[in-house]
């Protein structure tokens, strides 16, 4: 027996407590940056979320689709603006964003996942009452901020055996309109809302560097309390700070741990999940 044969028997081996420990669990995956865009990337999370949708694990995906925003508006001739790192939100935009998420995003991802062999399911995060938001604030326009889960609906999907895909538009509760919401945010209050085991964050970088600079200085594990002290030191800074946000909301309210994994790097989720080599910053 040839010594490869060997090593990925001892690999699957090697998955198999973490197979056992989180069967029945739920996870929620944010799923967004470079990992949407790369073709085999794209391939390569979608392959780990089947996966682990097969051995039992319940998998919900919650996605972004800045880029794919930012194209239809270069389309139509309106120029994408930021404010504070959020994606200014006037009706025109908000039309496009749902357009582009409850529409071509959601359905491309979920057609992905139907063709590669899984059984996956797209909701909107207006569809019965899943997301409710209020307006965030007037310098974002209709960006909204999220005042109430109702999960039912999710549940359900995952109950039927589906993978829920979930796109990131509320329903608005101050008045007739919809709101674009951060999908890190919305991913966060979904896991809480499901008491899931696990949230996910798929990102552009390793995780938390001590060094921006030197990716060998990624910090594996951090606790809650050491945050305030991290963000002191400059360490959490600029667009990490809302992701950490995000994730220490989350252990906060319930949910076992949460990940901040790099979605550069082909089948991260599984390596973190079910292996002893964790890749990411855990926050717990």
């Amino acid at each position: 027996m040839s010594s490869s044969h060997v090593e990925r028997a001892q690999v699957l081996a090697e998955a198999l407590p973490y197979i056992q420990k989180y069967n029945g669990k739920t996870v929620v995956v944010k799923y967004g940056g470079n990992a949407m865009i790369s073709e085999a990337l794209r391939k390569a999370v979608i392959s780990d979320i089947i996966l682990l949708h097969l051995v039992g694990i319940q998998v919900v995906v919650v996605h972004g689709g800045g880029p794919e925003i930012s194209a239809m508006l270069k389309k139509i001739g309106k120029e994408s603006r930021f404010v504070d790192g959020l994606r200014y939100t006037d009706e025109e935009t908000m039309e496009v964003v749902q357009q582009v998420l409850c529409g071509k995003v959601n359905k491309d991802l979920v057609a992905t996942l139907n063709r590669m062999g899984g059984r996956a399911l797209g909701l909107c995060g207006m569809d019965a009452g899943l997301f409710q938001a209020r307006k965030l604030s007037e310098r974002y326009g209709l960006v909204g901020e999220i005042t109430q889960v109702d999960p039912s609906i999710v549940e359900d999907a995952l109950a039927d055996g589906y993978i829920p895909v979930v796109s990131t538009v509320a329903q608005g509760v101050d008045g007739e309109t919809a709101y674009n919401i951060n999908a890190d945010t919305a991913a966060a209050k979904l896991a809480v809302a499901l008491h899931a085991e696990k949230l996910i964050l798929l990102t552009d970088v390793r995780g938390l560097l001590r060094d921006p600079k030197n990716e060998e200085t990624l910090i594996h594990v951090v606790e809650l309390p050491e945050v305030p002290g991290l963000v002191k030191d400059g360490i959490i800074q600029g667009g990490m700070i809302p992701k950490v946000d995000c994730c220490v909301e989350a252990v906060r309210s319930g949910v076992e741990r949460t990940h901040i994994l790099d979605g550069r790097i082909p089948h991260s989720i599984l390596i973190e999940m079910l292996s002893d080599e964790g890749i990411g910053t855990m926050l717990l």
